[in-house]
């Protein structure tokens, strides 16, 4: 795999475990099936609690069953997941980094009993209820309410382009406390088999097909008091959430990238055309060294990230950089790899092109590529653009 600087030589042996761990899952359990669950629009739910088993959930928080491992084979896990498909790295980030992070920053004692260890485990699934119809590259803007009634709250609202909302057990959902248009943002778990909610299944996606993609509407949704998150008010508690998210996201690019070269370089190497293997060309070695290339300028700002985060050094600015640029350089990337394969490169027996559809979303979610420079543009500047 490429790794051209030699990143992973200084990993430890945990890392290393759960990069191999990862790697053969994927290889095994996954990758021989992933095309035809693209092609149906599905995801292999069968996998979700073996998933939990190796520790693929939040491995990078401590207590309540979870390993606790460094930022970096958490980073490293993404990548190895994205490298199959970026729907079973977002059914893992969703899961972990933003249902059990918040829950496990914000909740209290009883939500962390009730929730991280069943989560952890893939007993339960998640889901992250922010974007709504109305309101996404501006989330502030949240129409959904939590009315206080004696001792429950009275949840109104919709989401949408939720991930695993149609298979969640629990949605982790923001809303304003009350119908204030300046009252604050708290965050709720509410049960999805709760009377009012429905979780409908988005269908006809053209990217991230092999993910379930749905709504949740919330209609009087009666949750008591001790649903909500204590531990957070305002715009941080979702936003924090998003900074984990997006660290993964960051990491997970580079696989898909990875996986597109790696798909790319073999073909040139096996397919003949002229009297040989076409990778003797000067077009088609051009086009591997920007991509190795490329692929290695994204690998060295995932793993500074690491070492931000690992001290405690880490801005969400870090990770918009990040984001925007490895996401970017994945989706470019992918474009050369489909290229080179020519025609074959339009069929399910390869991957980039896949990858090609599902980095359209990657490079939407989790903040826009657009979004994100403006949030770089006020670090730089002080002055925010979007407001």
């Amino acid at each position: 795999m490429l790794d051209y600087v030699g990143l992973e030589a200084d990993l430890d042996s945990e890392e290393r475990l759960i990069r191999d761990t990862a790697r053969r899952f994927v290889d095994e359990q996954v990758r021989p099936d992933i095309a035809e669950h693209f092609e149906a629009g599905t995801f292999p739910t069968e996998i979700i609690p073996e998933m939990g088993e190796l520790g693929f959930y939040a491995p990078n928080l401590d207590g309540y069953g979870l390993p606790g491992v460094s930022e970096t084979a958490y980073g490293l896990l993404m990548q190895e997941l994205e490298a199959c498909d970026s729907g079973l790295r977002s059914m893992a980030s969703v899961q972990g980094a933003l249902v059990m992070y918040p829950i496990h920053a914000f909740g209290s004692d009883e939500q962390k009993e009730r929730w991280l260890p069943a989560l952890g485990r893939g007993e339960k699934v998640g889901c992250f209820g922010l974007t709504e119809p109305e309101h996404g590259s501006n989330p502030s803007a949240m129409e959904t309410r939590a009315e206080k009634d004696g001792d429950e709250y009275v949840l109104d609202g919709s989401k949408t382009w939720i991930t695993n909302s149609p298979i969640a057990d629990v949605a982790v959902v923001w809303a304003r406390e009350t119908s204030a248009e300046d009252s604050p943002v708290r965050g709720f778990l509410v049960e999805t088999d709760r009377d009012g909610v429905t979780t409908n299944k988005i269908d006809e996606k053209l990217s991230l097909r092999a993910s379930i993609t749905g709504e949740i509407s919330l209609q009087n949704v009666r949750v008591p008091e001790e649903n909500r998150l204590p531990g957070v008010s305002g715009m941080k508690g979702p936003l924090s959430c998003l900074t984990q998210a997006r660290y993964g996201i960051a990491w997970g690019a580079v696989g898909a990238a990875r996986d597109c070269f790696e798909e790319a370089r073999e073909y040139a190497l096996e397919r003949d055309q002229f009297g040989g293997p076409i990778a003797r060309f000067q077009l088609q070695q051009d086009k591997l060294a920007e991509m190795a290339t490329q692929i290695t300028t994204s690998q060295l700002l995932a793993y500074r990230l690491a070492e931000l985060k690992e001290r405690g050094d880490l801005r969400p600015q870090h990770v918009s950089m990040a984001k925007r640029n490895n996401v970017r350089m994945a989706r470019d990337q992918s474009r050369i790899a489909r290229e080179m394969l020519g025609g074959n490169g339009i069929t399910a027996d390869y991957s980039p092109m896949r990858h090609m559809a599902n980095l359209e979303t990657v490079y939407t979610y989790e903040g826009t590529h657009d979004i994100h420079t403006l949030i770089l543009g006020q670090d730089l500047t002080g002055i925010a653009a979007y407001e």
